[in-house]
């Protein structure tokens, strides 16, 4: 049964639209113009049950701990101002850049125990999201956040080339646990995370992540920066 619950991965509801409007393309093009194409539609088709898919994930729970929002490889961790929209001030807080590729899970997942503060959307380019600018110039949804101590982070979901939307399901005022589900970009994307002044983050650039899994940052510990290796 758990090999079986590995392969039947449950779908967001937000993709059904698409895996069925992929699916009637397909069924059409292969009955009423070729064949070939009707089996290249099903591929699609696939693929796209494929990028929707929604697993259950396991979150380390202890007061502290912030966890990853997003699947996909750490690209960046740089000082930074965040978004102005969040109103946070102009002081760099340290910055996880997390990109997403077409074949990870895009369900997205809230990083840390607390409250949301604000949600505040902005229209923008559509750069290549593993493109530093990509923060600043990009569609974005951005997340103010306050932990149970008073402190606050951000993370912010940011459109990538392909990407054309973000959902997400937060609301200012709404208390929020870490790792539960909170949004999906579609296609392609990055996943910025603003840590408090003085945390320093537990992951490496180059590292994989695990939404709602992988521990980002230790908000009780004073462990410093690590650093990465590439071992083969």
């Amino acid at each position: 049964m758990k090999a079986i619950d590995t392969v039947l991965v449950p779908i967001h509801r937000a993709g059904w639209p698409f895996v069925a409007g992929f699916a009637v393309v397909s069924l059409v093009l292969g009955l009423a113009v070729a064949e070939p194409l009707g089996w290249i539609g099903l591929v699609v088709t696939a693929w796209c049950v494929y990028f929707f898919r929604d697993p259950e994930r396991t979150t380390p729970v202890r007061d502290g701990l912030m966890v990853s929002p997003a699947d996909g490889r750490v690209i960046m961790i740089v000082p930074a101002v965040p978004p102005p929209e969040l109103e946070m001030g102009d002081r760099p807080l340290t910055r996880i850049s997390i990109f997403l590729n077409v074949f990870n899970v895009h369900v997205n997942r809230v990083p840390a125990e607390g409250t949301v503060v604000k949600t505040e959307y902005r229209p923008g380019k559509f750069f290549n999201a593993a493109l530093d600018k990509a923060s600043a110039e990009n569609e974005r949804m951005a997340i103010r956040h306050r932990l149970p101590d008073g402190r606050e982070i951000a993370y912010v979901q940011i459109a990538g080339l392909v990407a054309r939307r973000i959902i997400c399901t937060l609301a200012p005022g709404v208390p929020v646990r870490a790792g539960e589900r909170m949004g999906l970009i579609r296609f392609g994307s990055r996943t910025d995370v603003y840590l408090p002044d003085g945390v320093q983050p537990l992951v490496c650039v180059g590292q994989t992540m695990i939404g709602g899994e992988t521990v980002l940052a230790d908000l009780h510990s004073p462990e410093p920066q690590r650093l990465g290796e590439v071992r083969r």
